[in-house]
């Protein structure tokens, strides 16, 4: 849904990446500082710290800051690859796992819950990853695509609900599922 606001903060995208390709390091390097810090936000998270929620919250934002930077970065420099477009696709999920399996570990939701929510995080992922190779794009389909998600717990973890945090995105991800799981059928070409 956030990737639909994406034409308006154009300019500022750009402006970014025009300062973080000036320092002459590539967009995986970029990359991996995101996965980096969402490394970091789950052991925060885990740990569980009197404010871990807040740290682990910061530390989220500033991963998905630099899952923007990277690909601004690659289109800046003209140097967007597939290799790229992989590497970005897995290390976001590599981090959204382990965001999850850091909440999990340091008690603030249940297992249950946290299982369904990266369930269905991951199966709105891989239903994006299908239907455009079955030739139908989904960018922007759903409310509850990875930005959305890890906003929420950032934001929501933020100010201490971890626990509904996890519920809600385990709600939008589903709907986002669902609406995904139509349009490409609606979009398949038999």
């Amino acid at each position: 849904m956030l990737n639909n606001f994406r034409e308006g903060l154009e300019p500022t995208l750009q402006s970014i990446g025009k300062t973080f390709a000036s320092t002459g390091l590539s967009a995986n390097f970029w990359t991996s500082v995101g996965l980096g810090f969402a490394f970091a936000s789950a052991i925060i998270y885990a740990i569980h710290l009197e404010y871990s929620f807040v740290i682990g919250g910061v530390f989220l934002l500033i991963s998905g800051f630099f899952d923007i930077v990277d690909g601004q970065v690659a289109r800046i420099t003209g140097k967007t690859s597939k290799k790229g477009a992989f590497l970005d696709s897995v290390f976001d999920k590599i981090a959204e796992v382990t965001i999850f399996l850091g909440i999990l570990l340091g008690g603030y939701s249940e297992g249950y819950l946290v299982l369904l929510a990266i369930t269905l995080s991951l199966l709105v992922s891989y239903t994006r990853a299908r239907a455009e190779s079955l030739g139908v794009q989904l960018r922007g389909i759903g409310i509850g695509e990875r930005a959305e998600r890890l906003l929420v717990i950032a934001i929501i973890g933020m100010a201490g609900f971890l626990k509904y945090a996890i519920i809600i995105v385990a709600i939008i991800a589903g709907i986002t599922l669902i609406q995904r799981i139509v349009v490409t059928a609606s979009g398949i070409k038999d």
